[in-house]
């Protein structure tokens, strides 16, 4: 048996800070997602489960972006998602302490181009639990590709959102063929 890492997706201040440009504001505060995630942060760092920080961003110049991919390349005309800038640090509830890990992605999926699965395999890690901003996005990419590189996926469901909560439960209806689904209060990290 392998271990449990928890990634928590993609909650930097452009997309989950009330002082940034989000268009999830409204759920985020609706669904208490930050406070959450909080509370799963604590819970795996107490079970001595790793916790991981996918963050969306790109180079000052923006070399990363395609000019086919329609979200980003709306984020490079926007000025969004510039590394080394406050958009990108992660929400400040959720501060990464030293040891955790920084997943730095240039496409929705944290697998795509990243050193994400090599760290996770360097690690022994058999199991994800994934929570996230946003659950059409960085949630399901993970879930869907983690299950097919043979991972075992927890979705943290109130640790997530969507433009709207119908995105979100038809992205769970989506999910539940290949992850479990969970709230933070029922969630029990395996070591």
């Amino acid at each position: 048996m392998g271990s449990s890492i928890l990634l928590i997706g993609d909650m930097i201040n452009d997309l989950a800070h009330r002082d940034g440009p989000s268009v999830y504001l409204e759920e985020i505060a609706r669904r208490n997602t930050i406070a959450n995630n909080a509370k799963a942060i604590s819970k795996a760092r107490a079970a001595g489960v790793p916790v991981g920080f996918i963050r969306v961003g790109f180079s000052p110049n923006y070399c990363e972006v395609s000019p086919n991919s329609p979200i980003f390349t709306g984020a490079k005309k926007a000025g969004r998602f510039k590394l080394g800038e406050w958009g990108t640090e992660v929400h400040p509830d959720l501060k990464p302490e030293p040891g955790d890990f920084d997943i730095i992605k240039h496409r929705v999926s944290p697998f795509y181009g990243t050193r994400m699965e090599p760290l996770l395999r360097a690690q022994g890690i058999d199991h994800i639990y994934i929570t996230g901003i946003s659950s059409s996005g960085v949630v399901l990419s993970t879930a869907k590709e983690g299950h097919d590189r043979d991972f075992i996926i927890t979705i943290i469901e109130d640790c997530c959102c969507a433009g709207s909560e119908e995105d979100h439960q038809a992205v769970l209806k989506i999910c539940e063929r290949f992850a479990d689904i969970v709230t933070v209060a029922s969630v029990t990290f395996g070591g």
